[in-house]
């Protein structure tokens, strides 16, 4: 089936608009998208709308029009990709103080301060520049499925981390040109004008963020490595169209992989790389602590008995390889 005849399609945006009670549009709007049988996941809060939905043509065509009839959200900007299947399993709309979570004692209007918008040529370009430090502005785990060519990680679990980040490492991004990046642009609007209130004098933000860049027909994706973490059923998306180069490791052998799975251990629940063989073989818990824990969901789904986990275990201590 080709990429224009997919069943479905998942749309993706944001806008920073004045909301007025968030409370009462997010109960109004969950009705809307159940009405048009979406799925999705969406944020409200005063200051505006972030979005990902998935529905059929027709299902995300009537919603698009609805929005932009709304003069709120004139503007909007959707980000569509085509897909096999829904990229949810419900449809959720909550009411946030925050679309993005940065819990800044005085918080960034980015109607008022932000970035540079820098269009993906621009971006492509940029990044050239030897003086050009990139960073960003996702979580770790997002990173390290993939990211720009030479882009700084940031050792952070979550965005509001990332300002703290920043105030520790201040000197190694003194007097240079910063660029920085994320999904679908929001966390950039926000970030970036930290950063223009920090003092950084020239910072500039990928307008439209990864999956913008990924569909530009110029850039084609160029200079992004791996795939790009989507919070959704799909995982990653594909960005660069001119070559894949996988950056992800697998956790257990440093492998190169690209398969995301949480560990089995629902107290814990880290996100871990991993290949399906090394999944069966470690029962997807990320320690031997999880691998034992008594609720275990790798040992429940495949109906394990005792004696087959102490046999796993006994191979995983003996380092064995095969494990079915």
């Amino acid at each position: 089936m080709s990429e224009q005849n997919k069943p479905f399609r998942v749309l993706l945006y944001y806008l920073y608009v004045p909301i007025e009670n968030p409370e009462e549009f997010a109960s109004d709007h969950l009705k809307l998208c159940k009405e048009l049988e979406l799925k999705g996941r969406i944020l409200v809060a005063e200051e505006g709308i972030n979005g990902t939905v998935s529905g059929t043509f027709e299902q995300t065509e009537r919603y698009m029009e609805t929005m932009k009839a709304d003069t709120r959200f004139a503007e909007i900007v959707f980000k569509i990709d085509e897909a096999e299947h829904h990229a949810f399993k419900k449809m959720h709309v909550r009411p946030r103080k925050e679309l993005v979570t940065l819990r800044l004692e005085d918080d960034i209007n980015p109607k008022e301060v932000t970035g540079q918008y820098l269009s993906p040529k621009e971006f492509y370009e940029a990044m050239q520049d030897e003086n050009t430090v990139v960073i960003d502005a996702r979580n770790d785990y997002e990173y390290d499925l993939g990211h720009f060519r030479g882009a700084v990680r940031p050792d952070i679990k979550a965005f509001r981390e990332l300002p703290q980040w920043i105030k520790e490492n201040k000197e190694e991004f003194a007097d240079k040109k910063i660029l920085t990046y994320c999904t679908g642009g929001i966390r950039c609007e926000k970030f970036s004008g930290w950063l223009v209130k920090e003092g950084f004098q020239d910072v500039g933000q990928l307008h439209g963020g990864i999956v913008t860049y990924g569909k530009d027909s110029e850039v084609q994706g160029e200079l992004w490595d791996g795939q790009c973490y989507v919070f959704d059923e799909r995982i990653s998306v594909p960005i660069n169209q001119k070559e894949h180069v996988i950056v992800g490791k697998d956790y257990f052998s440093g492998e190169p992989s690209e398969r995301y799975v949480n560990c089995a251990n629902p107290e814990c629940n880290k996100q871990i790389i991993c290949s399906e063989e090394n999944e069966h073989k470690y029962l997807r818990g990320c320690t031997h602590e999880c691998r034992v824990h008594p609720r275990n969901r790798y040992v429940k789904e495949h109906e394990l008995r005792d004696e087959e986990v102490s046999e796993r275990l006994k191979l995983i201590e003996e380092n064995m390889v095969e494990v079915r």
